[in-house]
């Protein structure tokens, strides 16, 4: 079994802090596995509400919520969004000795209802799938093709992970969808989001998608909102600067998941993926949500002006100004952009992220950095 223990760190302090935490993300990314792993050495309780008997044990839950102590998980509670009601009424009484963690399959509504029920109350932790961290760096190469879904990530063979991968889909659009409250068919779902791994790191554009679906705007909107929701799609929203060039102010648009990116677009292996004409956007996309995942960052953003400069990611820490270029090559250059973009967002340091394996400057604000050792970054 793979281990998770910056993930078991942040549950700690969280259930330590606050008398309810929220771990949200998309459906078999692991959020069960963690709690029961987390529980193991705690005084504990589980409730899986997508089991009946569970169910029944939740007639009154109240009554019974309030008899319990230690750790009291709640599974999928999205499927009894009355209970966050009674969380306030629990941990707002005397005496309460109990701490509460939720798992939901990250929809809108879970983080709307806590954030309006359970204000000032809980504290939230997003989990994803499996980071380089957890599955070691010399497994990129097969972390970049399969993604990050553990049932994916332990196939036996790529033609396992892949199967997978289209069973998730399948189920995501025929069953979690619809469980979510949402009623879209399955079908224009499914096209969308392959239409959606074409447009993979580029500018949002309503129109012209609506245009090849022919649909309206706000309905290739409302599509987006909901993969967005789900944990399925990335929304990289842009910086603007005091400057005078007309800066893009539409978001980049990522798939998450790099494995579920390669089946909607037909990658089988490794062969077709080098060989395929989004390579280097898929790469992009990964190493993005890698470094993501695990940069203490709270923002982050795309800066690109209308005259070609760019920067695929933009962040503060500490009162400096980052900047991340990510390129696929063995031997990336400094390019025009990045010196447009170290000077009109006035960076302290720019790293250019590639598939290589050593660390080298290429300017006096600029390092090549391999994506392996982004870990390392502000150590």
């Amino acid at each position: 079994m793979i281990q998770r223990p910056a993930y078991i760190k942040k549950l700690s302090n969280a259930v330590r802090r606050s008398p309810v935490t929220a771990l949200l993300g998309p459906r078999q990314c692991g959020k069960t596995t963690l709690a029961r792993i987390f529980g193991q050495d705690r005084e504990a309780i589980y409730f899986d509400l997508e089991s009946q008997p569970d169910l029944q044990r939740l007639q009154n839950p109240e009554l019974v919520l309030g008899g319990l102590q230690g750790l009291v998980v709640l599974d999928e509670i999205q499927t009894m969004p009355e209970l966050f009601r009674v969380l306030k009424v629990l941990v707002d009484r005397n005496g309460n000795r109990a701490r509460f963690l939720i798992l939901g399959s990250a929809s809108p509504a879970i983080v709307k209802n806590v954030s309006e029920t359970l204000a000032g109350r809980v504290e939230f932790i997003e989990l994803s799938g499996f980071d380089l961290s957890e599955t070691g760096e010399d497994s990129w190469k097969s972390l970049w093709l399969r993604g990050g879904f553990p049932r994916s990530f332990i196939s036996d063979s790529d033609d396992d992970s892949l199967a997978w991968r289209e069973g998730f889909i399948k189920t995501f659009l025929e069953r979690d969808i619809p469980q979510l409250g949402i009623h879209i068919t399955s079908t224009a779902m499914r096209r969308f989001w392959t239409m959606l791994a074409h447009y993979h790191g580029q500018t949002w554009n309503s129109s012209e998608l609506a245009r090849s679906m022919g649909l309206s705007d706000k309905t290739v909107r409302l599509y987006l909102d909901i993969l967005t929701g789900t944990f399925m799609v990335r929304q990289l929203q842009p910086w603007h600067e005091n400057i005078r060039k007309r800066q893009v102010k539409a978001p980049k648009i990522y798939l998450r998941d790099s494995g579920l990116l390669h089946s909607l677009l037909s990658i089988n292996d490794s062969t077709s993926l080098f060989a395929h004409p989004k390579v280097g956007a898929s790469w992009e996309g990964f190493a993005l949500e890698q470094f993501l995942q695990v940069m203490p960052i709270a923002e982050s953003y795309f800066w690109a002006t209308y005259g070609g400069a760019e920067i695929d990611l933009f962040f503060l820490h500490h009162g400096k100004r980052y900047g991340v270029e990510i390129k696929f090559s063995e031997a990336p250059n400094i390019t025009r952009s990045m010196r447009i973009a170290l000077q009109d967002l006035r960076l302290d340091q720019l790293w250019l992220i590639y598939p290589g394996q050593h660390e080298y400057p290429v300017h006096e604000k600029i390092m090549v950095w391999p994506l392996c050792n982004i870990a390392d970054l502000f150590i």
